[in-house]
């Protein structure tokens, strides 16, 4: 996903659009209000980054940047957008994704036209003869109808658009704070690391619905000494976020976010697994409590591919066995 969307894969984001038994209308602001704290966790993820961008740290006693934190958070900011359409590096991998809808892994590639997913495994068992075959269908669906297929992509631009707003604000939206001495992440080999707290900027004032969510969100991060990248991050929303005074959506406070990413080589980071418990209201209508965790693993770096091939490449291989 920022990497929002990159950083945290549209499964995420269409598991907050899919959440309890609002429909329609109602059911997008759910997703709104969602969608807009993912982003919120990803993005002041790479405020924080920024501020370490000059940044020594043994992981026990660090030097603090003497470039103004605005100025690196601005140019941190362009970078992030770079790296959230990540053009000319394409990776498969196994996501798994825990929600409402039970347990489902799902082998990945990212394509040149866009990513393709199929279902390998449902609650830890295989397929049965008709699911597979459901799927099969679906992705043969996309080969025959390139509608079908962007019609897919379309949503995943739409995240990156939200993307394209919201990164931009972040060198005035954020508040934060080096704390030294921390215990390391735990994610990152032994790599040095730099830990800052972070908080909302009072002063900042949201210039659309989706920056509303970047009031309400308080936490810590842990960036990678060398690369800049964020390692680990933690966020809590603190006090509540309406959205339209409330009467789009409500975020109740007490929920939380988490985040962990790697490196895959070549300057391309892919997080490992992304966790999310909010509480939403929509509309004034119904609470929905959101309980997701995503995870990936079993990174493949791929040449260019259509989308077309990628399916072929995922109908190809073998479903497991367990």
């Amino acid at each position: 996903m920022v990497r929002v969307a990159a950083t945290v894969p549209g499964c995420v984001l269409s598991c907050a659009s899919r959440v309890g038994t609002v429909a329609g209308r109602r059911r997008s602001w759910a997703w709104l209000a969602v969608a807009s704290l993912i982003l919120l966790h990803a993005t002041t993820a790479l405020f924080v980054k920024a501020q370490g961008t000059d940044a020594r740290q043994d992981g026990t006693n660090p030097s603090l940047p003497s470039t103004p934190p605005h100025a690196l958070v601005a140019e941190a900011a362009a970078n992030e957008l770079v790296a959230l359409h990540h053009k000319g590096s394409y990776l498969r991998y196994r996501m798994e994704t825990v929600n409402e809808r039970g347990d489902q892994v799902r082998d990945v590639i990212e394509s040149e036209d866009g990513t393709v997913a199929r279902l390998i495994l449902k609650d830890r068992k295989p397929l049965t003869p008709e699911q597979d075959k459901a799927e099969q269908q679906r992705l043969n669906d996309m080969i025959a109808s390139p509608a079908a297929f962007a019609k897919h992509v379309k949503n995943t631009e739409s995240e990156k658009s939200m993307a394209d707003k919201i990164v931009p604000l972040m060198p005035d939206a954020m508040i934060n704070t080096y704390t030294p001495g921390q215990p390391p992440s735990g994610r990152n080999g032994g790599a040095p690391e730099i830990v800052l707290d972070y908080k909302p900027n009072p002063k900042f004032v949201p210039p659309n619905t989706q920056a509303q969510a970047l009031t309400g969100l308080q936490g810590r991060v842990w960036i990678d000494a060398k690369t800049h990248y964020v390692v680990r991050m933690e966020g809590t929303i603190f006090r509540p976020v309406n959205f339209g005074w409330g009467m789009l959506a409500h975020i109740y406070p007490g929920g939380k976010v988490e985040m962990n990413q790697t490196s895959v080589g070549d300057n391309r980071w892919i997080f490992t697994d992304f966790s999310m418990e909010l509480s939403v209201r929509a509309l004034m209508v119904k609470k929905l409590d959101i309980r997701s965790r995503a995870t990936t693993s079993n990174y493949q770096k791929l040449a260019p591919m259509s989308y077309q091939d990628a399916i072929h490449l995922l109908l190809a291989t073998p479903l497991p066995e367990h």
